[in-house]
């Protein structure tokens, strides 16, 4: 598998464990690209810097509550600008996102734009 088909494989794998609750296997997917390294970070927002700590959180309060739905997902070389609609489970709205990834040696660093 090159490198293009693994980060694909990541990203299209990690959504359908987030939508279909699969919670070990979107926790795998991240495991599997980051064995040298994980960070997150929410652009603006202060965070803990534990990215397995935000994955955590963002389950346990997102996950139940949205769906994503991907717009556009854009890979060059060893990055990935992602445009997801995070739909709201109850058909009520949503929130677009923006996720830029970054796979660099086993190391994954994503980055979250979020619109208000």
């Amino acid at each position: 598998m090159n490198a293009q088909e693994a980060i694909e494989q990541f990203l299209h794998g990690q959504i359908e464990c987030w939508n279909n609750g699969d919670k070990e296997g979107f926790f795998e997917h991240y495991r599997r690209v980051s064995p040298a390294g994980l960070s997150i970070e929410y652009v603006g927002r202060p965070l803990p810097t534990d990215p397995w700590q935000i994955l955590q959180g963002m389950w346990e309060n997102q996950q139940p509550r949205f769906r994503v739905e991907v717009k556009e997902t854009i890979i060059n070389g060893e990055e990935a600008a992602c445009h997801h609609r995070n739909a709201l489970r109850d058909g009520s709205g949503g929130i677009e996102t923006i996720e830029l990834y970054r796979f660099q040696g086993g190391r994954l660093s994503v980055r979250y734009f979020i619109k208000a």
